[in-house]
């Protein structure tokens, strides 16, 4: 019996030649990640809870602090400076200020055929190159961090089959959250989003992290696409090899198949408080916005950027809106100054931050108050996300929230 990506991946780590969905496996972890939300509890456990602590390969942790940058208050900073200290004692890759964990694990570490565990639900961006990221607890993080190993219980593969380019105007953000409204905020749940078909080859691998970031907004484990030359090449240029490169087999079994047509993507925009809410963004202009957000590890890089900043060139930003742009990596933001874009930002009455989750977060910066609408290309919108329980955040691609802030309302790019 043939096998998928994911599957091949699974087998790989376990030291087996065939898995199917279904079986459960002892897995040998590649690298793992975690960030500033939890770690401290990791360490804590680490300590607290376990006989004769170990780390059993420091080299394949990564520390990335980026949900609270700079620290917000004391207790922040006290979580931080645990993790900040256990990296420094356990010689621990330890990364603060740089930019979002996933845009930081993608530019430095991610190579296909890996099997990583990440201690944050959009683990699952990895798979833009070809790797098997998963999000856990802490506590899964910390014994693969004490063993180097785990277990898997082997997911089902849904194939969602690319056909066509997308439009001009028209981008990942709004082909992910269409796809999200069609299938379901639990559409997928515990399987692998398998993405594939010609449409899937005119997509850059920035353009993948976007796909494969919110599939876990439709409930999946993960989600792949097959490390092809396009990834291959992003790859060399930054001096690192595949550990394996997989292609799912012609027999391979699916639970399910979609087919996506990239040519008939339009703007779309998720509505309050559902992220599977997905509308035509048309149906949505005019609703009065107090704050926009460009950035976040779905969002932040530099092509995004670059949308946003072809749409801010020349115009304002409105004088009852607060628009935050922040780059998800010192890499990008060091790109976005040699292009001139966080320039044509500023000048348009724009908030540029330093690299970090920011509003996507919603507890530190950019937090919105009672009642407030907030448009962002952050990852979710569930209540309260953002700030108070009243206010209301809609999804929408770069341009869309651009075009936004500078009408002061919901605003498709081609309305402005």
């Amino acid at each position: 019996m043939g096998m998928t990506i994911a599957e091949k991946i699974i087998a790989l780590a376990a030291g087996v030649e065939e898995v199917k969905a279904g079986d459960i496996h002892t897995v040998t972890l590649d690298r793992m990640m975690s960030n500033d939300g939890t770690t401290h509890l990791t360490v804590d456990m680490y300590h607290n809870k376990l006989k004769n602590p170990r780390i059993a390969d420091p080299k394949k942790m990564v520390f990335i602090v980026d949900h609270n940058v700079p620290s917000d208050n004391p207790k922040t900073a006290a979580a931080q400076k645990k993790m900040r200290d256990f990296a420094r004692e356990n010689d621990i890759d330890f990364w603060e200020g740089k930019g979002v964990c996933h845009q930081i694990m993608m530019e430095h570490y991610v190579c296909p055929g890996e099997l990583i565990f990440g201690a944050d639900s959009h683990t699952c961006t990895y798979g833009a190159l070809g790797a098997f990221g998963t999000g856990v607890g802490c506590t899964d993080l910390l014994y693969g961090m004490v063993t180097g190993t785990s277990w898997v219980l082997v997911p089902e593969t849904v194939k969602f089959n690319l056909i066509g380019k997308l439009p001009k105007g028209v981008y990942p953000r709004d082909l992910m959250l269409t796809i999200i409204g069609h299938i379901g905020a639990s559409g997928v749940s515990y399987q692998v989003m398998e993405f594939c078909g010609d449409g899937a080859g005119t997509l850059s691998v920035d353009d993948r992290m976007v796909l494969c970031n919110l599939a876990v907004e439709a409930g999946a484990k993960t989600a792949v696409f097959e490390a092809d030359q396009i990834a291959l090449d992003w790859l060399a240029a930054r001096g690192r090899k595949p550990k394996a490169v997989f292609k799912s087999d012609e027999d391979a079994v699916y639970v399910k198949e979609y087919t996506f047509d990239l040519g008939k993507i339009q703007p779309v925009v998720a509505r309050p408080d559902f992220v599977d809410d997905v509308v035509p963004a048309q149906e949505v202009c005019g609703t009065r916005i107090d704050e926009a957000f460009l950035g976040s590890c779905n969002n932040g890089r530099i092509d995004d950027l670059r949308v946003g900043a072809s749409i801010l060139r020349g115009r304002k930003v409105s004088d009852h809106v607060r628009f935050l742009v922040v780059p998800a990596s010192q890499e990008v933001y060091l790109k976005a100054l040699e292009e001139g874009l966080i320039s044509v930002f500023m000048d348009s009455g724009a908030i540029v931050m330093n690299p970090n989750c920011s509003v996507c977060w919603g507890s530190c910066q950019g937090v919105i108050g009672e009642n407030e609408v907030l448009i962002s290309t952050g990852t979710r919108n569930f209540k309260g996300r953002a700030g108070h329980p009243s206010s209301k955040v809609y999804l929408g691609s770069a341009a869309t929230v651009a075009a936004s802030a500078v009408k002061g309302e919901i605003c498709a790019a081609d309305m402005l």
